[in-house]
């Protein structure tokens, strides 16, 4: 497949990497010359300095050949003409835009994205996304790692295991047979800083990151099994009024759970959400003043979401809310190395931009039957939701028989909706999904195990 990627920062360049890796010819455009140079020196890839909207450099690229085109410049508007220009003078059948403002995402303004006007087939919002994420984690105070899976039907958490976790040093078929009735699977251990693919001789260790899959019923459970289970907070702080502390404000006066209070440097801004938001109290000042959070009740808040465009300040913020006694606390950081070292500092939930954007993109980019695709730990490991199909070489093998490449494990196996215990005479049947755990280096594999006709490009 050649996948042209328009922007070469921080999802453009990490895009670039994850494509080059499966064999891909991938083109990178962008106006910096140095950030260009220095991505070819790790990747096999090509190059080219210019803008990304010029028809001119598409041409250069060789645009009439890809197969698709991923637009994340920093511009929306040069993301936009990159996608007209890619299908009008072009024909690229997969165009794939990152728009940052409100302007562009409304869905008041969802037909300007037609064949016939704007012929661009998915448009991300990172401000959306980086919302909808933060949403998950907040529902379940006690992980900090979040995802919904098939349709709502399964999750994976993500959670920390101090030294008062009851599960430590139980080997995981141990956990199998003391709780036959949780339809859950551990799939990943994450020891200092290196990823273990579980098996049943697994253990858990004081300090350990672990990823487990659970059927949507047994979330409770599974967080009091892991001694996480908190309850869901009735108050939350919001630091930062951009779009995303915003949208976020707006779902939970919607929920009706959470009193809210947001914090807002800028005066115009600060009035401009006043005028927003309803239920929502609404303070301007410095959210790293103690005598502002003060005002917001810091030290009574029991959830506290730094989410301003300042990873320092977001640091900052949280460290403070700890010490002022806030159960949970959730900090949007870009820098990979910051987002590294705050977990050590207390911080409970990092939402990392990069990530989230990756794995939005990834959905349209992984091959076959994977139905959707997403990024885990900034690319240690991914969770891949796959379609069981005719020729699928493992169709009507019991769980027991199927031998799947090194480094990857069945989660989870939904079937008409239902999510199903993984024993090892369950038998895969025909549109069953199934959910897998892979390492990086694996992925790969996965693919080409649920591939299928055409489709594997």
């Amino acid at each position: 497949m050649k996948v042209i990627v328009c922007g070469a920062g921080r999802v453009g360049s990490t895009i670039a990497r994850y494509l080059a890796q499966d064999d891909n010819e991938v083109v990178v455009i962008d106006t910096n010359a140095d950030r260009l140079a220095d991505l070819e020196t790790s990747l096999d890839i090509q190059t080219i300095t210019g803008f990304s909207s010029y028809p001119s450099v598409l041409e250069r690229a060789n645009a009439a050949d890809a197969d698709m085109l991923v637009a994340v410049t920093a511009s929306d508007e040069v993301n936009l003409v990159a996608c007209q220009a890619a299908n009008s003078l072009f024909k690229v059948p997969m165009k794939i835009a990152r728009l940052r403002s409100k302007e562009y995402t409304n869905p008041k303004w969802r037909d300007l994205y037609t064949h016939d006007a704007l012929p661009i087939d998915v448009v991300i919002s990172p401000e959306a996304e980086i919302a909808r994420a933060i949403r998950r984690n907040i529902s379940f105070p006690g992980a900090f790692d979040v995802l919904t899976l098939a349709g709502d039907k399964v999750y994976l958490l993500g959670m920390h295991c101090d030294e008062t976790c009851p599960l430590i040093n139980t080997p995981l078929r141990q956990l199998t047979a003391l709780f036959p009735d949780i339809n859950a699977v551990i799939t990943g251990v994450v020891h200092e800083n290196k990823l273990i693919v579980a098996d049943s001789d697994t253990r858990i260790a004081a300090g350990d990151d672990v990823y487990i899959f659970v059927a949507a019923e047994n979330v409770k459970r599974i967080l009091s099994l892991f001694g996480r289970d908190q309850q869901r907070a009735k108050s939350a702080l919001i630091l930062g009024g951009s779009e995303v502390g915003l949208s976020l404000a707006k779902y939970l006066e919607r929920s009706g759970r959470m009193r809210v209070t947001l914090i807002e440097p800028d005066e115009e801004r600060a009035k401009l959400l006043a005028e927003t938001l309803s239920q929502t109290t609404v303070i301007q000042g410095d959210f790293l003043d103690t005598v502002v959070l003060e005002e917001a009740d810091i030290d009574i808040v029991e959830t506290v979401i730094a989410v301003s465009g300042n990873d320092e300040n977001n640091i900052l913020a949280s460290l403070t809310a700890k010490k002022y006694g806030a159960e949970q606390t959730v900090a949007v950081i870009e820098k990979t190395l910051y987002s590294q070292m705050v977990t050590d500092l207390g911080i409970d939930v990092v939402i990392d931009p990069k990530d989230i954007m990756v794995s939005s993109i990834l959905q349209h980019i992984r091959r076959g039957k994977i139905y959707a695709a997403y990024s885990v730990r900034s690319g240690l490991c991914e969770v891949l939701e796959a379609d069981v199909f005719d020729s699928f070489e493992y169709l009507g093998a019991a769980l027991r028989d199927v031998r799947l490449p090194a480094g990857v494990i069945i989660g989870a196996l939904v079937r008409n909706g239902v999510s199903l215990p993984l024993r090892g005479d369950t038998v895969i049947e025909k549109n069953d999904r199934l959910l897998l755990f892979a390492d990086a280096d694996s992925v790969k594999q996965v693919e080409k195990m649920f591939t299928v006709g055409l489709e594997f490009f």
